[in-house]
């Protein structure tokens, strides 16, 4: 019976973070902003890193010569990794539009985002990626947030772009969805525990040394809470990047950001530890149950099976054994709805083997875009 109790503990434990969490978000009291200031827009420097993206930045470069034009002020930095392609020739050819930072040496994200801050001359810092593409108002949104001088952090709203069809697309898809409601949630109620790279925006006073192993996204967007600010998410600060449909190149890049995540937690651990009781519970809730979600159903399936046996003998080892048969071959029978679970399992593997990687030790420094994300 204890093992049924554990099986079950395990599985609510699991759908928590997913299910349980956005509930109680809900019904927290509302926090309201405050109305926008007219005239007290701050200036900004619109900062990105790049590593042989040499497909996405025609897209790119048109997007940003449409903000230029909205915002004449607007201050543009890029970064190039050592890239191997033609992304440093690309963005050198754009003088008047963005200063390119080259690389003497590849050390990759952090360091780069450190290099452009330094640069800065605005007053907030648009965080973004080579591949995303933001919309012509966005900056005009964030000027209206940052009049408030609670703010210290605007996370955008990503949307993703399917080109075709794809388990792995889909499955993005529908997680990125649960992300933003959550994040909107959190923000709703106070503030959001931190933001994705993508786009995300920050007031560029008391930017934090990042160690170069780590999530600067998280790290920059997360550490104004620690100082007294909001971190907000903001459903109008729109942004586009497109899915990638490669599951191994999907796997790989949720396995790197699982251990870089969980390096940046043990690394913030003091601090986040200072914050008040609400902000606590919404950091537990959202990411480190998160983390620990792939634990937990594995858990719930080792103690549903020693319970199958305590009870069955040989018949209940027998019976977990053909459900994780069948389960296999619905799987590889190609079914679409069985192909989906699949890739979910996939993301919960992947997360678990970063969080291990983490406790080992291992970092990741640097990044390869994958292929199929800039075709």
């Amino acid at each position: 019976m204890i093992l049924f109790v554990l099986a079950i503990l395990f599985l609510l434990l699991f759908l928590y973070p997913f299910l349980v969490y956005p509930m109680i978000l809900k019904r927290l009291p509302e926090r309201p902003l405050a109305t926008p200031v007219p005239g007290e827009s701050p200036s900004f420097t619109l900062v990105f890193c790049a590593y042989n993206e040499e497909p996405a930045l025609p897209e790119k470069l048109a997007n940003l010569r449409a903000l230029k034009a909205r915002h004449p002020d607007l201050e543009i930095l890029a970064y190039s990794d050592m890239s191997t392609d033609r992304t440093l020739e690309m963005l050198q050819a754009e003088p008047g539009l963005l200063t390119a930072v080259p690389a003497t040496e590849r050390l990759g994200k952090a360091w780069g985002m450190r290099q452009l801050v330094a640069r800065a001359r605005g007053d907030v810092i648009i965080f973004t990626d080579a591949n995303v593409i933001l919309e012509e108002t966005a900056i005009d949104r964030l000027g209206d947030y940052f009049s408030d001088p609670e703010i210290g952090t605007v996370a955008g709203h990503l949307q993703y772009i399917k080109d075709g069809t794809s388990e792995t697309a889909d499955i993005g898809h529908q997680y990125w969805s649960l992300e933003e409601r959550i994040k909107a949630l959190e923000s709703r109620t106070g503030s959001t525990m931190g933001a994705d790279g993508s786009i995300f925006a920050r007031r560029r006073k008391d930017y934090p040394e990042v160690p170069p192993h780590l999530l600067d996204d998280l790290t920059a967007s997360i550490s104004p809470l620690f100082d007294g600010y909001r971190v907000i998410s903001a459903p109008d600060v729109i942004a586009y990047e497109r899915l990638t449909t490669d599951s191994g190149d999907e796997y790989r890049r949720k396995r790197r950001i699982a251990c870089r995540a969980f390096n940046t937690h043990r690394h913030l651990a003091p601090k986040l530890r200072k914050m008040g009781g609400l902000d606590r519970f919404k950091y537990v809730s959202h990411k480190w149950l998160r983390w620990m979600s792939p634990f937990f159903l594995a858990a719930s399936a080792v103690c549903a099976l020693l319970w199958l046996v305590s009870e069955l003998g040989f018949a209940g080892l027998l019976i977990g054994l053909v459900a994780g048969l069948v389960a296999w071959g619905i799987w590889k029978s190609g079914h679409r709805k069985a192909r989906k679970a699949g890739e979910i399992l996939l993301a919960l593997v992947a997360t678990g083997q970063g969080i291990l990687e983490s406790l080992r030790g291992k970092t990741y420094q640097t990044w390869t875009p994958a292929a199929s994300r800039n075709t």
